[in-house]
């Protein structure tokens, strides 16, 4: 006996929206020596545009990324520069310049942009030297890469423009 066909009229409004967001949500992630290392960020493209000193001002506390502040989870306690990080879930904050970025981790990561970022919650703050890259990056890329055992390197690469630092398991 046939069964009539499924009405699927009401399923209409679980479809994919038919315009993709032009920053994407995704994540970078990696095993270093037994801890988990996951950044959840969204990735927006150059598309043309001046990124840095343009569209990302020289100077200003930026999300690395857009919309929601970028987050960055360690399942293990780290060190990072001459500070040591508890197990959890932090902001993960750039300060980007000509010749020196700071990179900042904040104890508050659910934020929308860097509308209620408060320095007085940071974790810690490292400087860094953005690296000029020969090869554009059109989507905004984070890359965590295990170095030697228990130390990993993260980097952000966009435009023409990349940095890193290193994080080490405690």
């Amino acid at each position: 006996q046939a069964s009539a066909p499924e009405d699927h009229s009401q399923h209409q409004a679980a479809e994919a929206p038919t315009t993709p967001s032009k920053s994407p949500r995704t994540s970078a992630m990696a095993m270093v020596g037994g801890n988990h290392i996951h950044i959840d960020y969204s990735s927006p493209s150059v598309r043309g545009r001046q990124i840095f000193g343009g569209l990302v001002a020289f100077g200003e506390v930026w999300v690395t990324g857009a919309h929601k502040a970028t987050s960055i989870q360690f399942d293990k306690a780290v060190k990072i520069g001459e500070k040591e990080i508890p197990a959890g879930k932090y902001g993960l904050f750039t300060i980007p310049g000509e010749n020196e970025w700071t990179v900042i981790l904040n104890q508050v990561w659910d934020m929308h942009l860097a509308d209620d970022y408060d320095a007085g919650k940071d974790l810690v703050r490292i400087s860094v030297a953005p690296e000029k890259l020969l090869d554009t990056v059109e989507s905004l890329t984070y890359t965590v890469n295990e170095t030697s055992k228990g130390t990993a390197e993260i980097s952000v690469a966009w435009d023409k423009t990349k940095i890193t630092f290193e994080i080490k398991n405690l």
